[in-house]
């Protein structure tokens, strides 16, 4: 299978490019009083952007995703999320930016691992550090602040999967928020 497209290689992003549909979320957040389990359906949409160079050493291929998160009970959109998927052929290195809109950006990184079909795409970031970071307006961090992030991503053909956990100091305690979702790719761009 050739992950080449208009002469750029994507690699390993490649298997991540369409729409993806998912039924079977499942969101744990934290509420003043304890913890709120909420089921939900999720689209997340990869579209190829191309090749980056950084100071003419650095070569990266990059996806564009925009996340869509509704609610099961309703259909309400609860979660809008957009970024970037980024790697690195040279090193293996892979990189998720993510921004949602309550004023809070992410940089992770980590790599790659190939487990028979499978392909995980595992990575983190820790507030306060100088590469994989979290960045969040005053109100966020006063109120909800976001400690760490870090996400398991599992591609098998038309099948992938998440797991992420973010953690926060809210309501006066730390919590491990979490989502995950199973999808199924619909349409491939």
């Amino acid at each position: 299978m050739s992950t080449t497209i208009n002469g750029v290689d994507y690699g390993p992003l490649y298997q991540l490019i369409g729409s993806w549909r998912g039924e079977k979320g499942l969101d744990v957040a934290p509420e003043p009083d304890g913890d709120d389990k909420l089921a939900y359906y999720d689209e997340i949409t990869f579209t190829p952007s191309g090749p980056a160079e950084n100071a003419e050493e650095q070569n990266l291929v990059t996806l564009r995703y925009h996340q869509l998160v509704r609610k099961r009970k309703n259909g309400k959109i609860f979660h809008d999320q957009i970024g970037h998927w980024i790697y690195e052929p040279a090193t293996g290195m892979v990189v998720h930016s993510l921004s949602i809109p309550r004023a809070v950006c992410v940089l992770a990184g980590g790599k790659l691992e190939q487990q028979g079909d499978e392909t995980l795409f595992q990575v983190e970031a820790t507030a306060g550090s100088d590469t994989f970071g979290v960045v969040q307006s005053p109100f966020m961090l006063e109120k909800a602040k976001t400690t760490a992030f870090r996400m398991t991503l599992k591609v098998c053909g038309d099948e992938m999967s998440y797991e992420e956990t973010t953690s926060l100091e809210i309501y006066g305690r730390k919590f491990e928020h979490t989502d995950g979702s199973k999808l199924i790719r619909v349409v491939y761009d």
